[in-house]
């Protein structure tokens, strides 16, 4: 059964429940300044097409950070994120006290009130215990449902997928979602080859799956970033005080030790200090230092990713090659960032929240083909082919 998307729905008339990802980073000073409205203006194609064709309602629903066990929060209220799209779409956007109060359905029922956005769903703590009879009353509020946060689409969260047991035959996609699966199948389904991976980040152990699963299909693996540590110091090589971890050192033994190893490209050399605060300085060898604690890829390094990159079709790249928050150590996550913006004809997909921070900071957003608002959710696309809250769109829970 193919997914069904908002543009195949007649909307004319509908009270529509919408779940979207407006978990928006807010400024740290209190103020509820949203940092980053990507996630909100990716769902505008969305909510503006619904709007346009002739639905009564629009009831938005979306969690932000992780408030303690359901526990209502100010610091986690959707107040900044209504504030910000009544502002875009030019109109009042009315915000629940919760996602359960009695006079929601009064609300809906007025003629004045055409946008409504429930409080936090995460205030509540049904919403991960997947509880049916919470989504119960989430559907009660609507006659169709719509579902456009692929980021949480992994999730079997009351508002991501037992609702769609209210909406037999009455619920569809969004235009991101329906953005983020076209652009993952092109690596999943038909990459053109050759098809390279980069891999960064701290944890194997986080990563294993894909790791395993994408060595099947790439032709080449490049690893960097705290990433590449347990795979260096499982070829016996001294990698210092670098984050690393016994689990992460066995199963880097593991994979090393598999048919697809020799296609794995590690660093060459290094940029290490005493901390994460310090001065770099390049190491031209393999081995680290025993006092020191490599934080970047170093020139050699990145000539070698450069040349391995340079004839690909298609390019996954999740996790950065350093720690890129300190300058000292983010040269060689932005040359891949460069190198991937250059490739000519070659399909880029960037994933994962620090590798899209990374091309943000660069940049150089607008140059790759695709850039995953998934983190998580992408990851598990690339492992799986489906992810939870898709199949219940599909077929039902």
């Amino acid at each position: 059964m193919s997914l069904k998307y908002v543009d195949e729905v007649n909307f004319k008339g509908k009270k529509v429940i919408a779940r979207f990802d407006f978990n928006v980073p807010l400024a740290k000073d209190g103020s509820g300044k949203i940092t980053d409205t990507t996630r909100i203006d990716m769902a505008m194609p969305t909510i503006k097409y619904i709007l346009e064709h002739g639905a009564s309602k629009l009831i938005m629903m979306s969690h932000l950070g992780r408030p303690k066990d359901g526990v209502k929060d100010a610091k986690y209220s959707l107040e900044p994120v209504a504030k910000y799209l009544a502002t875009k779409l030019g109109q009042e956007v009315v915000l629940t006290e919760s996602c359960t109060d009695k006079g929601i359905k009064n609300l809906i029922g007025l003629n004045a009130t055409k946008l409504v956005l429930l409080e936090n769903v995460r205030f509540h703590i049904e919403e991960t215990k997947n509880d049916h009879e919470f989504a119960k009353t989430l559907a009660g509020y609507a006659d169709f449902y719509v579902n456009d946060a692929f980021g949480t689409a992994h999730r079997e969260h009351a508002s991501t997928y037992e609702i769609n047991a209210f909406f037999k035959n009455n619920n569809a996609a969004g235009f991101l979602m329906r953005q983020e699966i076209e652009a993952l199948n092109k690596v999943v389904e038909s990459p053109k080859h050759p098809f390279i991976a980069i891999v960064g980040g701290a944890k194997v152990a986080d990563k294993i799956k894909i790791i395993e699963k994408l060595l099947v299909n790439v032709d080449k693996m490049i690893i960097g970033g705290a990433m590449a540590y347990p795979f260096l110091k499982a070829q016996g090589h001294n990698i210092g005080k670098s984050l690393c971890d016994a689990e992460d050192v066995d199963l880097a033994r593991k994979i090393l030790g598999s048919a697809s190893a020799k296609k794995i490209s590690l660093p060459i050399d290094h940029i290490v200090s005493d901390s994460t605060e310090g001065k770099g300085e390049t190491i031209n060898s393999k081995d680290i230092p025993s006092e020191k604690m490599g934080l970047d890829v170093g020139p050699k390094t990145m000539e070698y990713f450069r040349d391995t990159l340079k004839d690909a079709q298609t390019v996954l790249w999740n996790g950065p090659m350093g720690f890129f928050e300190n300058k000292e150590f983010a040269k060689g996550t932005m040359e891949i960032a460069k190198i991937l913006s250059n490739l000519k004809g070659a399909f880029t997909l960037v994933g994962g929240g620090d590798s899209v921070s990374a091309v943000q900071k660069a940049g150089l957003s607008d140059k790759m083909s695709h850039v995953s608002t998934g983190g998580g959710a992408s990851l598990e696309y690339i492992e799986q082919g489906t992810l939870p809250g898709i199949k219940a769109l599909k077929f039902g829970v």
